[in-house]
Protein backbone atom coordinates (compact mmCIF):
# COMPACT_ATOMS: atom_id res chain seq x y z
CA UNK A 1 0.00 0.00 0.00
CA UNK A 2 1.42 3.23 -1.08
CA UNK A 3 0.43 6.52 -1.38
CA UNK A 4 1.69 9.35 -4.36
CA UNK A 5 0.98 12.84 -3.85
CA UNK A 6 1.26 14.31 -7.64
CA UNK A 7 1.00 17.60 -6.46
CA UNK A 8 4.33 17.64 -3.95
CA UNK A 9 7.66 19.26 -5.21
CA UNK A 10 10.00 16.14 -3.58
CA UNK A 11 9.50 12.89 -4.03
CA UNK A 12 9.32 10.84 -0.30
CA UNK A 13 12.73 8.75 -0.31
CA UNK A 14 12.97 5.82 -2.20
CA UNK A 15 10.05 7.33 -4.64
CA UNK A 16 6.64 5.68 -2.61
CA UNK A 17 5.24 6.91 0.55
CA UNK A 18 4.97 3.53 2.59
CA UNK A 19 1.15 2.84 4.35
CA UNK A 20 1.23 -0.20 5.88
CA UNK A 21 -2.08 0.45 7.82
CA UNK A 22 -5.05 -2.37 7.38
CA UNK A 23 -7.85 -1.21 5.45
CA UNK A 24 -10.49 0.15 8.14
CA UNK A 25 -12.89 -2.79 7.40
CA UNK A 26 -10.87 -5.25 8.01
CA UNK A 27 -8.94 -4.25 11.23
CA UNK A 28 -11.83 -6.18 13.93
CA UNK A 29 -11.59 -9.19 11.75
CA UNK A 30 -7.25 -8.94 11.92
CA UNK A 31 -7.59 -8.41 15.51
CA UNK A 32 -9.29 -11.58 16.13
CA UNK A 33 -6.89 -13.73 13.95
CA UNK A 34 -3.91 -11.91 15.90
CA UNK A 35 -5.12 -13.17 19.29
CA UNK A 36 -4.13 -16.59 17.97
CA UNK A 37 -0.73 -15.67 17.06
CA UNK A 38 2.58 -15.67 19.37
CA UNK A 39 2.82 -12.81 20.48
CA UNK A 40 6.15 -10.11 20.93
CA UNK A 41 5.71 -6.92 23.45
CA UNK A 42 6.75 -3.54 21.91
CA UNK A 43 8.83 -1.00 24.45
CA UNK A 44 8.94 2.80 23.82
CA UNK A 45 11.10 3.36 21.10
CA UNK A 46 9.65 -0.16 19.30
CA UNK A 47 6.27 1.68 19.41
CA UNK A 48 7.30 4.72 17.92
CA UNK A 49 9.62 2.95 15.12
CA UNK A 50 6.35 0.80 14.13
CA UNK A 51 3.88 3.80 13.89
CA UNK A 52 6.73 5.66 12.00
CA UNK A 53 7.10 2.75 9.77
CA UNK A 54 3.52 2.36 9.11
CA UNK A 55 2.64 6.15 8.00
CA UNK A 56 5.50 6.44 5.82
CA UNK A 57 7.41 8.43 8.33
CA UNK A 58 10.89 6.33 7.62
CA UNK A 59 9.78 5.14 3.82
CA UNK A 60 11.13 3.00 2.34
CA UNK A 61 10.94 0.78 5.22
CA UNK A 62 7.91 -1.25 5.05
CA UNK A 63 8.98 -3.27 8.09
CA UNK A 64 11.45 -3.92 11.24
CA UNK A 65 15.25 -4.73 9.07
CA UNK A 66 16.22 -7.69 8.17
CA UNK A 67 19.72 -8.60 8.26
CA UNK A 68 20.68 -7.81 5.00
CA UNK A 69 19.36 -4.70 5.71
CA UNK A 70 20.62 -4.06 8.99
CA UNK A 71 24.12 -5.25 7.94
CA UNK A 72 24.18 -2.96 5.30
CA UNK A 73 23.10 0.03 7.00
CA UNK A 74 25.32 -0.34 10.27
CA UNK A 75 28.18 -1.08 7.51
CA UNK A 76 27.91 1.26 4.82
CA UNK A 77 24.31 3.15 5.66
CA UNK A 78 22.93 1.97 2.79
CA UNK A 79 19.91 -0.82 2.19
CA UNK A 80 20.35 -4.06 0.72
CA UNK A 81 19.01 -2.05 -2.81
CA UNK A 82 21.14 0.82 -2.48
CA UNK A 83 19.66 3.28 -0.89
CA UNK A 84 20.76 5.81 1.80
CA UNK A 85 19.71 5.39 5.06
CA UNK A 86 22.17 6.11 8.34
CA UNK A 87 20.40 4.32 11.38
CA UNK A 88 18.98 0.71 12.59
CA UNK A 89 15.59 0.43 12.84
CA UNK A 90 15.21 -3.12 14.33
CA UNK A 91 12.81 -5.18 16.90
CA UNK A 92 14.38 -7.19 19.54
CA UNK A 93 12.93 -9.71 21.51
CA UNK A 94 14.12 -12.08 24.74
CA UNK A 95 14.62 -15.67 24.33
CA UNK A 96 11.66 -16.61 25.01
CA UNK A 97 9.77 -14.34 22.69
CA UNK A 98 12.46 -16.05 19.97
CA UNK A 99 11.61 -19.80 21.22
CA UNK A 100 7.93 -19.50 19.85
CA UNK A 101 8.45 -17.71 16.40
CA UNK A 102 9.07 -19.60 13.07
CA UNK A 103 10.85 -17.65 10.01
CA UNK A 104 7.88 -17.05 7.46
CA UNK A 105 4.81 -16.77 9.90
CA UNK A 106 2.88 -14.01 11.37
CA UNK A 107 3.62 -12.55 14.84
CA UNK A 108 1.54 -10.50 16.83
CA UNK A 109 3.06 -7.00 18.13
CA UNK A 110 1.55 -5.56 21.78
CA UNK A 111 2.20 -2.33 23.59
CA UNK A 112 3.21 -2.78 27.08
CA UNK A 113 -0.70 -3.46 28.21
CA UNK A 114 -1.29 -6.32 26.31
CA UNK A 115 -2.87 -4.57 23.21
CA UNK A 116 -2.22 -6.14 19.92
CA UNK A 117 -1.30 -2.90 17.82
CA UNK A 118 -0.05 -4.94 14.78
CA UNK A 119 1.15 -8.10 13.27
CA UNK A 120 4.44 -8.79 11.22
CA UNK A 121 5.72 -11.49 8.91
CA UNK A 122 8.86 -12.78 10.41
CA UNK A 123 10.54 -12.87 7.52
CA UNK A 124 13.89 -12.85 9.03
CA UNK A 125 15.64 -13.90 12.69
CA UNK A 126 19.49 -13.36 13.35
CA UNK A 127 21.63 -12.36 16.25
CA UNK A 128 24.42 -9.47 15.93
CA UNK A 129 27.28 -7.86 17.50
CA UNK A 130 26.19 -4.94 19.78
CA UNK A 131 29.98 -3.75 19.92
CA UNK A 132 29.67 -3.24 16.03
CA UNK A 133 26.19 -1.60 15.76
CA UNK A 134 27.91 0.43 18.62
CA UNK A 135 31.60 1.47 17.52
CA UNK A 136 29.97 2.25 13.77
CA UNK A 137 26.68 3.92 14.19
CA UNK A 138 27.77 6.04 17.55
CA UNK A 139 31.39 5.70 16.64
CA UNK A 140 32.09 4.43 20.78
CA UNK A 141 31.40 1.27 22.63
CA UNK A 142 30.93 3.34 26.12
CA UNK A 143 27.87 2.29 27.30
CA UNK A 144 27.69 5.89 29.27
CA UNK A 145 26.46 7.25 26.01
CA UNK A 146 22.37 6.65 25.75
CA UNK A 147 22.56 5.12 22.43
CA UNK A 148 24.96 2.75 22.95
CA UNK A 149 23.72 1.71 26.34
CA UNK A 150 19.96 1.62 24.33
CA UNK A 151 21.32 -1.41 22.24
CA UNK A 152 22.75 -3.17 25.33
CA UNK A 153 19.70 -2.98 27.01
CA UNK A 154 18.12 -5.03 23.88
CA UNK A 155 17.37 -8.59 23.60
CA UNK A 156 19.99 -10.71 22.19
CA UNK A 157 17.78 -11.85 18.87
CA UNK A 158 16.22 -9.05 16.01
CA UNK A 159 13.22 -10.25 13.85
CA UNK A 160 12.67 -8.55 10.65
CA UNK A 161 9.84 -8.32 8.18
CA UNK A 162 6.83 -6.17 6.76
CA UNK A 163 4.49 -4.72 9.36
CA UNK A 164 1.02 -4.36 9.24
CA UNK A 165 -0.80 -1.73 11.79
CA UNK A 166 -4.52 -2.87 12.50
CA UNK A 167 -4.73 -0.11 15.41
CA UNK A 168 -5.08 3.66 14.44
CA UNK A 169 -2.75 4.70 17.24
CA UNK A 170 -0.01 1.96 18.63
CA UNK A 171 1.65 4.64 20.18
CA UNK A 172 -0.23 7.32 22.48
CA UNK A 173 -0.46 10.75 20.49
CA UNK A 174 0.81 13.74 22.23
CA UNK A 175 -0.06 17.57 20.97
CA UNK A 176 -2.69 15.78 18.87
CA UNK A 177 -3.57 19.29 17.31
CA UNK A 178 0.28 19.14 15.92
CA UNK A 179 0.63 15.83 14.81
CA UNK A 180 0.80 15.22 10.98
CA UNK A 181 1.21 12.06 8.82
CA UNK A 182 3.46 13.06 6.15
CA UNK A 183 0.68 12.64 3.65
CA UNK A 184 -0.79 15.22 5.71
CA UNK A 185 1.54 17.74 5.89
CA UNK A 186 2.57 17.25 2.00
CA UNK A 187 -0.98 18.46 1.41
CA UNK A 188 -0.92 21.12 3.88
CA UNK A 189 2.16 22.39 2.37
CA UNK A 190 0.43 21.94 -0.87
CA UNK A 191 -2.33 24.18 0.53
CA UNK A 192 -0.32 26.70 1.51
CA UNK A 193 1.54 27.18 -2.00
CA UNK A 194 5.00 26.16 -0.71
CA UNK A 195 7.69 24.97 -3.24
CA UNK A 196 10.53 25.27 -0.84
CA UNK A 197 10.28 24.12 2.77
CA UNK A 198 12.62 23.82 4.97
CA UNK A 199 12.85 21.64 8.50
CA UNK A 200 14.24 22.13 11.49
CA UNK A 201 14.87 19.18 14.35
CA UNK A 202 14.46 20.26 17.51
CA UNK A 203 14.62 18.37 21.29
CA UNK A 204 15.19 22.11 23.24
CA UNK A 205 13.27 25.45 23.47
CA UNK A 206 14.13 27.66 20.89
CA UNK A 207 16.77 30.02 21.89
CA UNK A 208 18.07 32.94 19.93
CA UNK A 209 20.73 31.03 17.76
CA UNK A 210 18.12 28.87 16.02
CA UNK A 211 15.84 31.71 15.48
CA UNK A 212 18.55 33.26 13.95
CA UNK A 213 19.45 30.14 12.28
CA UNK A 214 15.94 29.41 11.20
CA UNK A 215 14.94 32.62 9.40
CA UNK A 216 17.94 32.76 7.17
CA UNK A 217 16.64 30.10 6.41
CA UNK A 218 13.28 31.24 5.65
CA UNK A 219 14.75 34.09 3.28
CA UNK A 220 15.67 31.74 0.95
CA UNK A 221 12.54 29.01 1.09
CA UNK A 222 8.82 29.44 1.32
CA UNK A 223 7.68 28.32 4.60
CA UNK A 224 9.39 26.61 8.00
CA UNK A 225 8.41 22.99 9.39
CA UNK A 226 9.57 23.70 13.18
CA UNK A 227 9.52 20.02 13.92
CA UNK A 228 10.27 19.08 17.77
CA UNK A 229 11.29 15.70 18.40
CA UNK A 230 8.32 14.52 21.14
CA UNK A 231 9.24 10.94 21.47
CA UNK A 232 11.65 9.32 23.94
CA UNK A 233 14.94 11.39 24.80
CA UNK A 234 17.02 11.65 28.08
CA UNK A 235 15.56 12.34 31.52
CA UNK A 236 17.51 15.39 32.24
CA UNK A 237 15.99 17.02 28.64
CA UNK A 238 13.15 19.84 28.70
CA UNK A 239 10.12 18.10 28.70
CA UNK A 240 8.02 17.99 25.41
CA UNK A 241 5.11 19.68 26.87
CA UNK A 242 6.92 22.54 28.44
CA UNK A 243 8.83 22.66 25.08
CA UNK A 244 6.39 22.87 22.81
CA UNK A 245 4.09 25.95 24.88
CA UNK A 246 7.73 27.54 24.40
CA UNK A 247 7.43 26.66 20.63
CA UNK A 248 4.10 28.23 20.41
CA UNK A 249 4.71 30.84 22.52
CA UNK A 250 7.54 32.50 20.05
CA UNK A 251 6.20 31.39 17.13
CA UNK A 252 3.08 33.30 17.78
CA UNK A 253 5.17 36.64 18.59
CA UNK A 254 8.36 36.47 16.44
CA UNK A 255 7.44 34.49 13.57
CA UNK A 256 5.21 35.47 9.91
CA UNK A 257 2.15 32.83 10.69
CA UNK A 258 1.55 32.43 7.03
CA UNK A 259 5.57 30.79 6.71
CA UNK A 260 5.76 28.64 9.69
CA UNK A 261 4.05 25.46 10.78
CA UNK A 262 4.84 23.55 14.13
CA UNK A 263 4.08 19.74 13.80
CA UNK A 264 5.53 16.77 16.43
CA UNK A 265 8.19 14.44 15.41
CA UNK A 266 6.90 11.58 17.61
CA UNK A 267 10.70 9.81 17.23
CA UNK A 268 12.94 8.35 19.78
CA UNK A 269 15.96 10.36 20.09
CA UNK A 270 18.93 7.84 19.64
CA UNK A 271 21.91 10.64 20.24
CA UNK A 272 23.91 9.31 16.96
CA UNK A 273 25.42 12.56 16.13
CA UNK A 274 26.26 12.85 12.15
CA UNK A 275 24.26 9.41 11.47
CA UNK A 276 21.28 10.48 12.82
CA UNK A 277 21.15 14.20 10.78
CA UNK A 278 21.35 12.19 7.86
CA UNK A 279 18.23 9.90 9.40
CA UNK A 280 16.39 13.08 10.39
CA UNK A 281 17.14 14.40 7.01
CA UNK A 282 15.53 11.74 5.53
CA UNK A 283 12.49 12.27 7.13
CA UNK A 284 12.15 15.18 7.06
CA UNK A 285 12.22 15.24 3.23
CA UNK A 286 9.51 12.68 3.42
CA UNK A 287 7.26 14.71 5.19
CA UNK A 288 7.76 17.13 2.18
CA UNK A 289 10.59 18.99 3.10
CA UNK A 290 13.16 20.30 -0.02
CA UNK A 291 15.47 21.82 2.96
CA UNK A 292 16.81 20.84 5.63
CA UNK A 293 18.70 22.75 8.91
CA UNK A 294 22.00 20.93 10.33
CA UNK A 295 23.29 22.88 12.81
CA UNK A 296 26.09 22.98 15.61
CA UNK A 297 26.41 19.66 16.98
CA UNK A 298 23.17 18.08 15.41
CA UNK A 299 21.88 15.31 17.72
CA UNK A 300 24.84 15.09 19.47
CA UNK A 301 25.35 14.25 23.64
CA UNK A 302 28.32 14.91 25.79
CA UNK A 303 31.52 14.86 23.91
CA UNK A 304 31.29 11.76 21.58
CA UNK A 305 31.12 13.70 18.38
CA UNK A 306 33.56 16.93 16.83
CA UNK A 307 31.30 20.51 16.59
CA UNK A 308 30.52 19.66 12.92
CA UNK A 309 30.78 16.03 12.75
CA UNK A 310 27.07 16.13 11.78
CA UNK A 311 27.91 18.02 8.67
CA UNK A 312 31.25 16.63 7.24
CA UNK A 313 28.53 13.48 6.65
CA UNK A 314 26.59 14.65 4.24
CA UNK A 315 29.54 15.33 2.14
CA UNK A 316 29.51 11.00 1.93
CA UNK A 317 26.78 11.17 -0.32
CA UNK A 318 25.87 12.67 -3.92
CA UNK A 319 23.20 15.28 -3.77
CA UNK A 320 20.88 13.24 -5.97
CA UNK A 321 20.90 9.82 -3.49
CA UNK A 322 20.19 12.39 -0.54
CA UNK A 323 17.47 13.91 -2.68
CA UNK A 324 17.29 17.21 -0.08
CA UNK A 325 19.49 20.56 0.15
CA UNK A 326 20.89 20.52 3.79
CA UNK A 327 21.74 24.01 4.85
CA UNK A 328 25.01 24.38 7.24
CA UNK A 329 25.11 26.85 10.04
CA UNK A 330 28.07 27.61 12.27
CA UNK A 331 27.23 27.99 15.67
CA UNK A 332 25.34 31.87 16.03
CA UNK A 333 26.27 34.02 19.01
CA UNK A 334 24.89 37.77 20.00
CA UNK A 335 27.50 39.96 19.57
CA UNK A 336 27.61 42.99 22.18
CA UNK A 337 29.45 44.83 19.29
CA UNK A 338 27.79 43.92 16.24
CA UNK A 339 24.49 44.65 18.45
CA UNK A 340 22.69 41.66 17.10
CA UNK A 341 22.93 37.82 15.97
CA UNK A 342 25.93 36.41 14.01
CA UNK A 343 28.09 34.09 13.39
CA UNK A 344 31.75 33.44 13.35
CA UNK A 345 31.08 34.10 9.28
CA UNK A 346 29.77 37.42 9.73
CA UNK A 347 30.97 38.90 12.74
CA UNK A 348 35.16 40.11 13.29
CA UNK A 349 34.97 40.66 16.92
CA UNK A 350 36.32 38.53 19.49
CA UNK A 351 34.80 35.86 21.91
CA UNK A 352 34.78 38.73 24.92
CA UNK A 353 32.08 40.37 23.20
CA UNK A 354 29.90 37.17 22.19
CA UNK A 355 27.07 36.00 24.51
CA UNK A 356 26.99 32.22 24.72
CA UNK A 357 25.74 29.89 27.26
CA UNK A 358 25.61 26.07 27.09
CA UNK A 359 22.76 24.18 27.50
CA UNK A 360 23.33 22.95 30.93
CA UNK A 361 23.96 26.40 32.42
CA UNK A 362 20.64 27.59 31.11
CA UNK A 363 19.18 24.71 32.56
CA UNK A 364 20.81 25.21 35.91
CA UNK A 365 19.64 28.86 35.31
CA UNK A 366 15.87 28.34 34.65
CA UNK A 367 15.69 25.44 37.53
CA UNK A 368 16.59 28.20 40.12
CA UNK A 369 14.01 30.54 38.18
CA UNK A 370 16.88 32.77 37.13
CA UNK A 371 16.73 34.02 33.88
CA UNK A 372 19.17 33.98 31.06
CA UNK A 373 19.88 37.48 28.96
CA UNK A 374 17.51 38.16 26.46
CA UNK A 375 20.48 38.52 24.11
CA UNK A 376 20.41 34.20 24.60
CA UNK A 377 16.64 34.04 24.86
CA UNK A 378 13.70 35.57 24.38
CA UNK A 379 11.56 36.99 27.76
CA UNK A 380 8.78 35.37 26.91
CA UNK A 381 10.10 31.89 26.24
CA UNK A 382 12.00 31.77 29.55
CA UNK A 383 9.14 32.92 31.50
CA UNK A 384 7.50 29.46 29.81
CA UNK A 385 10.16 27.57 30.65
CA UNK A 386 10.84 28.60 34.36
CA UNK A 387 6.78 28.47 34.84
CA UNK A 388 6.41 25.40 33.70
CA UNK A 389 9.81 23.81 35.10
CA UNK A 390 8.35 24.97 38.36
CA UNK A 391 5.31 23.27 37.80
CA UNK A 392 6.67 19.81 37.00
CA UNK A 393 8.92 19.73 39.96
CA UNK A 394 5.72 20.81 42.03
CA UNK A 395 3.78 17.75 40.64
CA UNK A 396 7.17 15.39 41.25
CA UNK A 397 7.87 16.94 44.75
CA UNK A 398 3.63 16.15 45.56
CA UNK A 399 2.80 14.19 48.46
CA UNK A 400 1.74 10.50 47.51
CA UNK A 401 -2.44 10.08 48.40
CA UNK A 402 -3.20 6.80 49.83
CA UNK A 403 -6.71 5.64 50.04
CA UNK A 404 -8.27 3.12 52.12
CA UNK A 405 -9.44 -0.25 50.36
Amino acid sequence: MTIRIEDATIPPHGGELVDRRAPAGEREERKQRAAELPKVTLGPRALSDLEMISTGVFSPLSGFMVQKDYDGVVETMRLKNGLVWSLPITLSVSPEEADGLTEGEDVALMDGSGRIVATMVVEDMFSYDREREAREVYRTTDTDHPGVAAVHRQGDTLIGGEVTLIEDEPNPRPFPGYYYEPAELRTLFVEKGWKKVVGFQTRNPVHRAHEYIQKSALEIVDGLLLNPLVGETKSDDISAAVRMKSYETILDRYYPANRTTLAVFPAAMRYAGPREAIFHAMCRKNYGCTHFIVGRDHAGVGSYYGTYDAQHIFAEFAEDELGITPLMYEHAFFCLNCEGMASSKTCPHGKDAHVFFSGTKVREMLGKGEYPPPEFSRPEVVKVLIDGLRDEERVIKQPRVYEDK
